[in-house]
């Protein structure tokens, strides 16, 4: 009897793998008939990087990367370019730049939050996958691995990669990519706004235990404006979006 059961969750652990790569290939429209599970099912086996998949569909702009998900080896955006926003630095370098589309949702998002007086810098954009490996070695040299995995992506799981994600900060780049961001008036505006030009805050708080990460309201990534208008009207993540998703087709 144990046997069995064992190798039913087995089997609806591969077909809940497989119908969320459907997902990534086709901008998470493709149709996942006959799955049956639960979005928190889905969603609790992010948070691990024991089974790992390569995506189906690295351009995808709602392409999930996770500790679930990886880009394929050597992934770089074809359609980077250089946002015109300010950033914390004056050199242009790999992490100033984005994919063309996220790019110019960017640009709309900084004069929004201009208009409503408050100014943001851009901090960190596109990584490579070289350049991520050389940070996550560092954090876990100074941290270890237990603590490196609840704030870095490994090599190849990270959402920089993409050319979809930024982070950002305040125009003087105080409390950039720091736990002190949470309180500023900067922070409380991308909160409210970054769903009207296509982004959401990634990793929410509270929600750590389902991304795999800690609370971080600077790391914005951009999903299109249908997708971040309902992660934000039902306050989810990314995983149980796509979670969502898949048990209800």
């Amino acid at each position: 009897m144990k046997k069995s059961i064992f190798v039913s969750i087995m089997a609806t652990s591969v077909i809940t793998c497989s119908s969320l790569a459907l997902l990534q290939n086709n901008d998470g429209q493709a149709h996942a008939a006959a799955v049956q599970h639960t979005s928190t099912a889905a969603a609790n086996f992010m948070n691990t990087y024991g089974q790992i998949q390569v995506v189906a569909n690295p351009k995808s702009q709602t392409v999930l990367v996770n500790k679930s998900y990886k880009l394929p080896a050597g992934y770089v955006p074809s359609d980077l370019v250089f946002p015109n926003v300010p950033f914390t630095f004056t050199e242009k370098i790999d992490k100033r730049k984005m994919r063309k589309e996220a790019a110019g949702a960017l640009e709309k998002l900084f004069l929004g939050a201009k208009k409503d007086g408050v100014y943001l810098a851009g901090v960190s954009g596109y990584r490579s996958e070289s350049r991520q490996k050389t940070l996550y070695n560092n954090y876990v040299k100074r941290d270890g691995i237990k603590a490196a995995d609840t704030y870095s992506a490994r090599p190849g799981h990270s959402e920089h990669q993409t050319g979809l994600t930024i982070d950002v900060a305040g125009s003087t780049g105080k409390c950039a990519a720091q736990s002190c961001f949470a309180g500023t008036k900067e922070a409380k505006w991308l909160a409210k706004n970054v769903n009207k030009y296509g982004f959401v805050i990634r990793y929410p708080e509270g929600k750590d235990s389902i991304t795999g990460y800690k609370y971080e309201p600077w790391h914005l990534r951009y999903v299109g404006t249908q997708v971040a208008s309902i992660v934000a009207k039902k306050g989810i993540t990314l995983e149980e979006y796509f979670g969502d998703k898949v048990a209800t087709k």
